[in-house]
């Protein structure tokens, strides 16, 4: 008989096995973190709309039931899964931390959420986020702050906050999240856990316009890169209601850990000095990846031909877009309006004021800059840069107003590292990198070519294997 403490420590992948083989029930499993999240959740804040114990233990004690008959669901058979309040689970709340919509009970479930149900998933409720997922500080007026699993006075990042902390803290045994700006590497890296945006059409991404706005689609998170790996094959796959969604199938396959001597890797750090950083991030950043060369891993300086305030300027015009034309219905209600926070209402206005033209010309550098990474790609496996510009910082600061003595002149400029990834729609996986003397985390951006998802794994998996972050785990508080 396994204690409580040790199903939660175990991955996704030895829970899945320990419920196939019956080492474990999934009545068992369900109580194991019911009782950590009674535990720890009041601190952290990291699962909202946890739902009716009773009824979550009966749905487990089904999953037994239909287990001991023969009939079994998926590797997620009788996993307790909560999934971003940005998407849809049937007869749960998706409020996406808005006042507005704090009652909103959704009638069916996106797509991905349906895929992890097919494969047995318990759902117990969703994960937190800042509200519609604007900023990379997981807090909203609704639900309140997610706490940094490793300082609980510090941030977890967003928007995918919830997601990651509920996994580092062991709520979880593994978690979706969704991307635009870093949603699934900033908190990755802020909580020392792996988090992946695929190819653009990985993971099929519905509502709204299913041809040009794609800048910010679902992926996975998990506490190692095989758990992580296992969920997007669950996500992934093609489905005809989505036009771009991509049609070639995913090797199921484990990974195979990339042999380093057979890697070349493009550091491209803060563009020569474009982005300011604050002190200590890069050099965790190339102390970690200079410690593979030892294994023959071959790295070089990458610099993109392109000017780096043109792909700024190309982000704050696409990004103005998509939000005006996802939140336009909100902001033409008055009453709704003084509920948005003044970052939304700043997108709203922004997407207002553009024009077609606008849009094209920004269109047009995005395709630019993705041939420019195309042609490092030429010369380089990968690309590699920090997951954020700043470690994490006290929960009730919104968001850095200066980095370096450089003053932020948005509310997301300190995480203008993201945008190279999110603009070229390439796969990029957040890797840790340990910690600095604060014991703060953080991580890593690997970036791919297009369509490299399982390649650009494999190589976190042998990071993963030739490190030791993963396994330093934070020391939980019930109060602080």
């Amino acid at each position: 008989m396994n204690t409580h403490t040790d199903i939660t420590s175990f991955s996704a992948t030895q829970l899945s096995s320990a419920i196939k083989q019956k080492e474990v029930s999934c009545v068992e499993v369900m109580q194991a973190y019911l009782d950590r999240i009674n535990k720890y959740n009041l601190v952290y804040n990291a699962i909202v709309y946890l739902q009716d114990s009773d009824d979550l233990l009966a749905q487990a004690a089904r999953a037994d039931a239909v287990l001991a008959e023969g009939e079994y669901w998926g590797w997620m058979h009788g996993f307790p899964h909560a999934v971003k309040d940005l998407s849809n689970v049937r007869g749960i709340v998706t409020s996406s931390g808005s006042p507005i919509f704090k009652n909103n009970v959704a009638r069916q479930d996106d797509v991905f959420v349906d895929r992890i149900r097919q494969q047995g998933a318990i759902f117990i409720g969703k994960t937190n986020v800042p509200e519609f997922g604007l900023g990379s500080q997981s807090y909203n007026t609704v639900h309140g702050v997610t706490r940094n699993a490793y300082n609980p006075k510090l941030c977890a990042g967003g928007s995918s906050g919830g997601a990651s902390v509920g996994m580092a803290t062991g709520m979880l045994p593994i978690a979706d999240g969704s991307d635009m700006m870093g949603s699934l590497r900033n908190p990755a890296g802020y909580n020392n856990v792996i988090g992946f945006r695929p190819s653009q059409g990985r993971v099929p991404h519905a509502g709204g316009d299913l041809f040009f706005q794609q800048m910010g689609y679902e992926g996975p998170m998990g506490r190692n890169v095989e758990d992580t790996h296992r969920l997007l094959l669950t996500m992934a796959g093609f489905d005809s209601r989505m036009p771009i969604s991509l049609p070639d199938q995913l090797d199921p396959s484990p990974l195979s850990p990339t042999p380093l001597d057979k890697v070349t890797v493009g550091w491209m750090g803060d563009y020569m000095g474009y982005l300011p950083m604050e002190k200590g991030v890069l050099e965790l950043c190339e102390n970690s990846l200079n410690s593979l060369a030892e294994h023959g891993l071959i790295i070089g300086e990458a610099i993109p031909e392109f000017a780096m305030d043109r792909l700024w300027q190309t982000w704050l015009t696409l990004r103005h877009w998509t939000i005006a034309g996802l939140a336009k219905p909100l902001y033409d209600k008055s009453e709704w309006r003084a509920l948005l926070k003044p970052e939304a209402v700043w997108e709203i206005e922004g997407g207002l004021e553009q024009t077609g033209i606008d849009i094209s010309t920004a269109s047009v550098a995005r395709s630019e800059w993705y041939l420019a990474l195309h042609k490092l790609f030429e010369q380089y496996d990968f690309l590699i840069l920090p997951s954020a510009q700043v470690f994490p910082f006290a929960a009730e600061t919104h968001w850095p107003k200066e980095v370096n003595g450089k003053t932020m002149d948005t509310y997301h400029r300190w995480m203008e590292v993201t945008i190279s990834g999110t603009l070229s729609g390439c796969p990029v996986v957040n890797v840790p990198v340990g910690f600095d003397t604060a014991g703060r985390p953080m991580g890593m951006q690997i970036i791919g070519p297009m369509g490299s998802d399982i390649k650009v794994l494999e190589f976190a998996a042998a990071y993963e294997t030739h490190t030791n972050f993963l396994s330093q785990k934070p020391t939980l508080v019930t109060n602080f």
